[in-house]
């Protein structure tokens, strides 16, 4: 009897220790860590879609419709905001290494250039965690984060941060990876603060 192939990791399958341990980070906790970044106002429209979806994408309490009616919405307002020096991607296929893991489809990811036909400067990627468990994302958003740091050194891209966004919609919490350093704000972000929300994922791209 043959035996079964193991299957090759993927972005989905790790654990904040798994990635902490297999790439030796550092990691460091901190509270309000961009809690000092300046807020911004939504646009007319994002308030008026946000009020028509909100609360029915809570009641439907699925992932696509958080993911459709709440989080969509509000990414696509930073990139209304920056579309000369943004592309967008939902569910992307981001395979950098396959040998560590680092492979698999983002669910969001941004990249600091406009070309919107591939990714050419990935700086933000974006988790929709699993059962409304936010603490269960970090590990894909960190494997997702080491990723676009590697494939930035492979094409030469001077971008010395990366960012983390896990995310159920009305929840939102945030990570920045420097070099081997990955930091993780323990601050929740609730989306009646959505002007904290935007300015620090306009931060992120600025």
């Amino acid at each position: 009897m043959l035996e079964q192939q193991q299957q090759p990791m993927a972005y989905s399958d790790f654990r904040l220790d798994e990635v902490i341990e297999k790439f030796s980070l550092d990691l460091e906790e901190a509270t309000g860590l961009f809690a000092e970044i300046p807020e911004y106002e939504p646009s007319d429209y994002l308030k008026q879609t946000l009020a028509q979806n909100l609360d029915l994408a809570v009641a439907i309490n699925t992932e696509k419709a958080r993911s459709e009616m709440i989080i969509s919405p509000i990414l696509l307002e930073l990139m209304h905001h920056r579309r000369d020096h943004l592309s967008f991607f939902s569910g992307v296929d981001f395979s950098v290494d396959q040998s560590q893991g680092l492979t698999g489809i983002c669910d969001f990811l941004i990249s600091k250039s406009p070309e919107q036909l591939f990714v050419r400067a990935p700086v933000v990627t974006i988790v929709e965690a699993k059962n409304e468990n936010l603490k269960s994302g970090f590990g894909q958003c960190l494997a997702e984060m080491l990723a676009a740091q590697f494939f930035n050194q492979r094409k030469g891209n001077q971008i010395p941060v990366i960012y983390g966004v896990v995310t159920i919609g009305t929840i939102w919490r945030f990570l920045q990876l420097t070099e081997k350093t990955v930091q993780v704000d323990l601050s929740e972000y609730y989306i009646q603060n959505l002007n904290r929300i935007l300015g620090i994922l306009l931060h992120f791209v600025s």
